[in-house]
């Protein structure tokens, strides 16, 4: 997992657009633009971004790109996000049976 993926999703607008393209692909820039209160140009800055962190894929279909949602490196992150849980689900446990071992037995 990179850099790239965090920095991408740290933007609430890119997050929108990966949401919006997860619904409803694909869509090209201007299209995206008529719902988002930004311009074409912002959009396409963002999308770029997500490009980069492969996020979303683009299709050249005559003169207009067309952008679709790539799950994959999405998945990377749920599993990175699982495995840190674990971790801590296992640690909060071992502190919890350090807490109950210390307590004194009550009736």
């Amino acid at each position: 997992m990179s850099a790239p993926i965090f920095a991408a999703l740290a933007d609430p607008v890119r997050r929108s657009l990966l949401t919006n393209l997860a619904e409803h692909s694909p869509k090209t820039a201007t299209q995206l633009a008529q719902e988002y209160p930004i311009t074409r140009q912002g959009i396409l800055k963002h999308l770029a971004i997500l490009e980069a962190a492969s996020l979303v894929a683009v299709q050249q279909k005559g003169r207009e790109k067309r952008y679709t949602l790539t799950p994959e490196p999405l998945g990377e992150l749920e599993q990175w996000i699982k495995d840190i849980g674990a971790i801590w689900d296992a640690r909060l446990l071992r502190l919890k049976a350090l807490v109950e071992q210390d307590q004194p037995m009550r009736h």
